[in-house]
């Protein structure tokens, strides 16, 4: 690979010694293609059973596979059903590390696009909360939208500063992971973006803001969490000698194991008692994957979180709108339990146990279950892909080798025997979204951005 910047491959060859030689050869070789099977709505057998590819099981993910790039699953009707998301393979080590307990209450600071914060939430496996933060507007919007198509109900996105976040919450997560942006030196071999933008400056200015984000993330630590840290670089300076920075701040920090799989190697240490050591770092000379690194730390104390519960004065209701209760009637078998949450014409479900979220920027509070216009309740897209085919009355149940799902996809009314009403449109018995049928014809309510270009 030529256009490898000329600092950067000294800067390697310095760190790896007889390593070198084999590392570089990656950039000759063809990158590994991964995608994760979402548990929250099927099990990783059926998928298996189920999926025309070939796929070979990640190791260190038991719900993660590698796909060949031919077979292009991305454009599969299955991906807009959420039954998978594509992932680098080393990205998925990040979760697997962090690993949720279900009742947790789990932050993740940098979540766009949301590869992570979609397993985290498949791990909790809908029990606990997950608030998945991105600064970026722009990229919140993504992260929320791979989330709905996830399908989890327990997750909130915001969009804010980590010093807001630490403002607000306090320490109360029991897991914080961070994702940090970083120089992204371990995905040259698939980003020229990347490979153009990178300096020695660049480093530096990364490795500062990496430390104002660890910062923020040990004040949202409650005593006795845990927190992961992780970026896709090869710098000492954002990875080992952050890590440094950090236990330094914070000496009730201390390094956990990071090393869930003998491919990881350790981290870059001074001597064998050195913490850091216990880091982990994920070559892509030594497994199927790009770079990676990966650190694990806990903080002192068993105390409880500050509760910071949603107050009776708040919008929260439990009863839920008789527009909502109408529409539950006529389209669902069962309505979705409360408690609920209005701001303004949407309608969320909520957990009892959210915290107050006043004065923080909000894609999503909730569960967006839809919206009341003009004494009518409108359903969103979220509820279509939270839903199993078996919770609706009326069910436009197709396979994915039928023309008419690219149809849907795109944006096209269809046929149908339905009768009249509000009805799922599914791929092989996978919720799809949304239709209202009238006199045979199913119009479409797929989200426009969303639809596929034919």
């Amino acid at each position: 690979m030529s256009d490898l910047p000329q600092a950067f491959v000294q800067r390697m060859q310095s760190l790896l010694g007889d390593d070198f030689a084999a590392f570089m050869a990656t950039y000759e070789q063809e990158r590994s293609y991964g995608l994760r099977v979402n548990t929250l709505k099927l099990t990783v057998a059926d998928f298996r059973r189920l999926a025309p590819w070939q796929l070979q099981p990640i190791p260190w993910c038991p719900t993660g596979f590698y796909y060949d790039a031919a077979d292009q699953p991305g454009k599969h009707p299955w991906h807009a059903a959420g039954l998978y998301y594509l992932q680098d393979p080393s990205a998925m080590a990040v979760a697997e590390l962090a690993a949720p307990q279900p009742g947790e209450n789990v932050l993740d600071l940098c979540a766009a696009p949301g590869g992570k914060a979609t397993h985290l939430a498949s791990l909790m496996q809908e029990q606990g909360l997950l608030v998945a933060n991105e600064i970026h507007p722009g990229r919140a919007k993504i992260l929320a939208e791979n989330l709905e198509r996830w399908g989890t109900k327990r997750a909130l996105v915001t969009s804010a500063a980590p010093d807001t976040l630490a403002a607000h919450f306090g320490a109360w997560f029991d897991c914080v992971v961070v994702d940090a942006p970083c120089s992204g030196e371990g995905m040259f071999r698939k980003d020229a973006e990347a490979r153009a933008e990178w300096s020695e400056a660049n480093v530096m200015a990364c490795a500062a803001r990496q430390d104002a984000i660890l910062e923020a993330a040990y004040a949202l630590l409650k005593p006795g969490g845990r927190l992961v840290y992780s970026t896709c670089t090869f710098a000492v300076e954002e990875n080992e000698a952050a890590v440094e920075r950090l236990l330094a701040r914070f000496p009730d920090l201390e390094v956990g194991s990071a090393h869930l799989h003998p491919a990881w190697q350790p981290g870059l240490a001074s001597d064998e008692a050195d913490p850091v050591r216990l880091t982990a770092r994920l070559w892509p000379h030594r497994l199927q994957g790009e770079g990676h690194f990966l650190a694990l730390l806990y903080k002192a104390g068993n105390g409880e979180a500050p509760s910071q519960l949603l107050q009776t004065e708040s919008k929260i209701y439990t009863a839920a709108d008789k527009e909502l209760q109408a529409f539950a009637a006529e389209v669902l078998y069962e309505l979705p339990p409360g408690p609920y949450l209005r701001f303004g014409n949407k309608v969320f479900q909520v957990m009892p146990t959210t915290p107050v979220l006043d004065g923080l920027r909000l894609l999503r509070p909730g569960w967006p279950l839809g919206e009341v216009r003009k004494g009518r309740f409108i359903p969103d897209h979220s509820l279509a892909l939270g839903l199993r085919a078996e919770q609706v009355q009326r069910c436009h149940n197709l396979a994915a080798s039928d023309p008419d799902v690219i149809s849907y996809l795109s944006g096209q009314t269809l046929a149908t025997d339905l009768p009249n009403g509000w009805a799922i449109v599914c791929v092989d018995g996978f919720p799809l979204g949304w239709g209202k049928v009238t006199r045979g014809v199913l119009k479409n309510h797929y989200p426009k951005g969303l639809r596929w270009r034919r």
